[in-house]
């Protein structure tokens, strides 16, 4: 059994104790052993970051566009062995697993062109003969702490900007799926950057996680999880009054409305709540549809659904592959009964499968649509992060606008129409960050920001040149030319 080490100070560094890498798809196959660090080693991790971080944060800039389009490119040179490992650690489809191997290449190829792309202003002061410069220096030493459903894509769009801007890195990957950040990290590690300006710190959240965020030398959080673990690192962040981005849940609602095309409405649907096994934060998991074409929409979602293939992650054909892990499977199976309870109709779906077509046993249960459900329950308030979703009846635009951003959360919300008034309404009224016109709710291009509102996200955007808020700070220099 291969064991993968961390990689601190420019050095593969052995782990205190190592942890098995299952594939859910296949439970008696075991990828690697990975590194869990103890608290003495995230220390040298963060003192090798803080070392590095005056020399890396002044030096040029074309030595960072330099090693992050050659990081691009590799990502991008070996994109179906990265999805293949991807897919089979995770649970993605392999055309999924390829496509966000691809996406994490060309976020770094993008931030090769932001390096070169920096930009201040210079204005005249309100004094005479004194003139003003507004620039953008890097934060200092930023932990990234990722989660497992893109262990990949988002790791990238963390990474990427933080050493664009001239930052350096401590990243903790979920303990789920390292093998994604380990593999990306051995692509960074030859790409030529100073030893401590990259670090990967693999292990638990308690150790690991909380140490990144008690360190007096981290100077700013990015954050990819839970609300409730988010909540927290805000709160500690606030204490030691570093700066902190928060990507958090999402209760994601796709409206389809009587005038919409019902073949585009349900397969948008389906890829909304389904595809990726449910498990994204932009995931449209509430289907606000009114009355009527309630009734043709829910025989037509039946009947896609029934088509869906569950089966291993890198079987050729399949849709659906693996819950993640056993935890998340019981929690899915939770919502179920929880739906019921309530009152929903379990419409179809959401019965386990034991075994892959093959034979091999693994995490699987079907796609779940519950039916005349209502705003108020459990499973249309809270998050289930799996491939359950819910129809919830309205009366027309009006009410569906309603239902749809009475939610704590505001991540991405989607409508199905071919109504040129509703859907400019929805993209001003839509309280969400990201909105979706006869698309999926899930799938934002790796060039614009990605974040929400209200209790999705807390601090600056992701993704594209907004990055630059969250990992630069602003300087405002004066000279007087006098």
């Amino acid at each position: 059994m291969k064991r993968h080490d961390n990689y601190i100070n420019g050095a593969w560094v052995a782990g205190a104790t190592y942890a098995p890498n299952v594939n859910p798809s296949r439970l008696d196959d075991v990828i690697g052993e990975y590194a869990q660090a103890d608290a003495a080693q995230l220390e040298q991790a963060v003192a090798a970051a803080h070392a590095a971080a005056p020399a890396w944060s002044t030096s040029g800039v074309q030595a960072r566009s330099d090693a992050l389009d050659m990081i691009g490119n590799e990502i991008l040179a070996r994109r179906s062995e990265l999805g293949t490992l991807l897919s089979r650690e995770e649970g993605k489809t392999l055309a999924e697993g390829v496509g966000e191997a691809a996406r994490a290449g060309y976020i770094f190829k993008f931030f090769a062109g932001e390096c070169l792309r920096l930009a201040g202003e210079t204005i005249p002061s309100v004094r005479p003969g004194i003139g003003v410069e507004i620039t953008r220096e890097p934060v200092g030493v930023v932990g990234l702490i990722t989660p497992w459903n893109f262990p990949i894509a988002i790791p990238a769009w963390k990474i990427a900007p933080a050493l664009a801007y001239g930052n350096c890195v401590v990243i903790k990957p979920a303990d789920l799926v390292p093998g994604s950040a380990w593999a990306l990290a051995e692509i960074i590690s030859r790409s030529g950057l100073p030893a401590g300006v990259f670090n990967l710190v693999m292990g638990r959240g308690s150790v690991v996680g909380e140490g990144i965020v008690q360190h007096r030398h981290i100077d700013a959080i990015s954050f990819t999880g839970s609300v409730g673990v988010g909540s927290r690192i805000a709160a500690a962040a606030a204490q030691r009054l570093k700066k902190v981005q928060l990507e958090m849940g999402g209760k994601n609602p796709q409206i389809v409305l009587d005038d919409a095309d019902l073949k585009t409405a349900v397969e948008l649907c389906v890829q909304s709540a389904f595809f990726s096994t449910g498990q994204r934060c932009t995931a449209a998991s509430r289907l606000i549809v009114t009355e009527g074409i309630y009734p043709k929409f829910i025989e037509a979602m039946k009947t896609r659904m029934a088509a869906l293939k569950v089966d291993d992650a890198l079987k050729a054909g399949t849709d659906i592959g693996p819950v993640s892990s056993k935890d998340q499977l019981a929690q899915n199976q939770g919502y179920l009964e929880i739906g019921r309870d309530e009152g929903a109709t379990l419409a179809c779906g959401g019965e386990l499968v034991k075994t892959s077509s093959e034979g091999h046993e693994g995490w699987y249960m079907r796609p779940a649509l519950f039916s005349d459900s209502a705003p108020d329950m459990r499973i249309n308030r809270e998050e289930i992060f799996g491939p359950v979703a819910s129809v919830i009846r309205v009366k027309d635009y009006e009410a569906a606008l309603a239902v749809a951003n009475d939610t704590p959360f505001g991540l991405s919300a989607g409508i199905a129409t071919t109504s040129l008034k509703y859907a400019t309404h929805f993209k001003r009224h839509s309280q969400s960050g990201m909105v979706m016109v006869n698309l999926p709710t899930a799938g934002v291009d790796y060039h614009v920001p990605f974040g929400g509102r209200k209790g999705s996200s807390y601090g600056s955007r992701e993704q594209g040149r907004y990055a630059a808020e969250f990992f630069t700070t602003v300087k405002t220099a004066y000279t007087n030319a006098g």
